[in-house]
């Protein structure tokens, strides 16, 4: 795992213990190193604004460079179409809790 991932989940760690568990995909945690689930006006778009076939979309686009970014691009391309959907899907079920 390369830096960048370790500073990613250690961050999750501290920002959202509770919303990580073992029912989350791998790869979930990383997400919540600058996003969150809850719109709250930040910088970074939080997860909970996009349905799953948003971020399934966005996520490729980020993977293939159609999209521009700082570092989507790079961890979008750790992730394979399965794995994207999954985290997708289930951060999309989170947003209604």
């Amino acid at each position: 795992m390369n830096r960048l991932m370790h500073t990613l989940v250690a961050a999750t760690l501290v920002v959202a213990p509770g919303l990580t568990s073992a029912a989350s995909p791998p790869g979930a945690a990383s997400c919540l190193g600058c996003h969150t689930v809850a719109a709250d006006g930040g910088p970074v778009p939080a997860l909970g604004s996009f349905t799953a076939e948003q971020m399934v979309t966005a996520m490729q686009a980020f993977r293939s460079g159609s999209r521009s970014a700082t570092v989507m691009n790079r961890i979008a391309k750790g992730f394979s179409d399965e794995e994207i959907k999954a985290i997708a899907d289930w951060y999309a079920r989170r947003k209604s809790k």
